[in-house]
């Protein structure tokens, strides 16, 4: 690792996530970007004057402290290793890998090497989920029964190398085990593919979480309506994050006599104050790079490791099993992956 004041970072790919990478960290206090690779050029003058690179080899061979790769999916786990072998550290984009193999295989060359490893899943940066997260360890909700999400829009016509599941599904697999705190035990599915694309453009998922909790997943790129809705539903009312607007309200259960002698018996719930929280939103993916360059310094950051990354990678992977096989998929607690 260099020794000056800044760490020296490098970028893997300009696309449309890259360019707001690089965005980031040519403005990003103690990093300095030193070279981004893409082999088809900056068409966009995103580099931000960091020269322009045919190879990751031409990146490592920079001197670099740190990268952030931000290529198609299937080239993670290649452009990953190489890094590893080289002792650089690395932000990799969501999801880890394209496979639940090279997702461990990830795993094993930065954590054999003690390389700072984390993948890019920015929902956990978003200011809604993290104060709902916040809440929710802090027992404001008490127990927790249900998460519900609803991810949906028009097609990305930057995606062309993975379906719903793997680009945004992986979304909400990973914040929902992160803001319960939890791990999937069980996952149902069904998919369809209805634009004409060799993958499928819609999911719809139950599963259940290691404490009991119900899990329901709507993701889909077939709606002309944008929604990123999380619901998480528990003993003493509900909690509901728009993650597009970084909005968190709570629908509290409200403490009413049921005078009704006929109602008595059944244990429900009445309808009680709503509260929406003020919260400072700061850009998720600065807070993501912040965290992320905090970590390659050794100070404490609760980035996504990539040990968590490949859980929803194996978690995605049995979600388009179950839809293939048409059953529900169970996880051996003992080890990650379904059983």
């Amino acid at each position: 690792m260099s020794t000056g004041k800044s760490l020296r970072a490098g970028l893997v790919g300009l696309g449309s996530m890259g360019r707001h990478h690089a965005r980031v960290l040519s403005g990003l206090d103690g990093v300095e970007l030193v070279g981004v690779v893409d082999p088809m050029g900056d068409k966009f003058g995103a580099a931000q004057g960091a020269p322009i690179l045919n190879t990751v080899e031409e990146l490592i061979a920079l001197g670099v402290d740190y990268a952030v790769v931000a290529c198609p999916t299937a080239l993670h786990e290649p452009v990953g290793l190489a890094l590893a072998e080289a002792g650089v550290c690395a932000l990799v984009e969501k999801p880890v890998a394209d496979t639940v193999e090279g997702a461990r295989r990830l795993v094993d060359a930065f954590e054999s090497r003690g390389l700072v490893a984390g993948v890019g899943h920015i929902e956990r940066c978003n200011p809604a989920l993290m104060s709902l997260r916040t809440r929710l360890e802090a027992g404001e909700l008490g127990d927790v029964y249900q998460v519900v999400t609803r991810r949906q829009g028009p097609f990305p016509h930057r995606i062309a190398d993975v379906g719903v599941v793997k680009d945004l599904a992986t979304h909400d697999i990973d914040l929902t085990g992160w803001v319960t705190g939890r791990q999937y035990v069980s996952i149902a599915a069904h998919t369809v593919s209805k634009s004409g694309r060799e993958h499928e453009d819609m999911v719809s998922a139950v599963g259940r979480l290691d404490d009991g909790t119900m899990v329901n997943h709507l993701v889909n790129w077939l709606s002309p309506l944008k929604e990123r809705f999380t619901s998480v539903t528990g003993e003493r009312g509900c909690f509901i994050a728009d993650t597009l607007t970084a909005d968190l309200t709570f629908h509290s259960n409200a403490a009413v006599t049921t005078e009704w002698e006929a109602l008595r018996a059944f244990r429900g719930v009445s309808e009680g104050d709503m509260i929406r929280y003020a919260i400072a939103k700061r850009e998720p993916l600065q807070v993501e790079h912040e965290l992320f360059r905090d970590a390659v310094l050794g100070k404490p950051a609760d980035i996504c490791t990539l040990r968590q990354g490949m859980r929803t990678v194996e978690v995605a992977a049995a979600v388009l099993e179950s839809a293939a096989e048409g059953k529900t998929l169970r996880f051996d607690d003992s080890r990650s992956g379904a059983a």
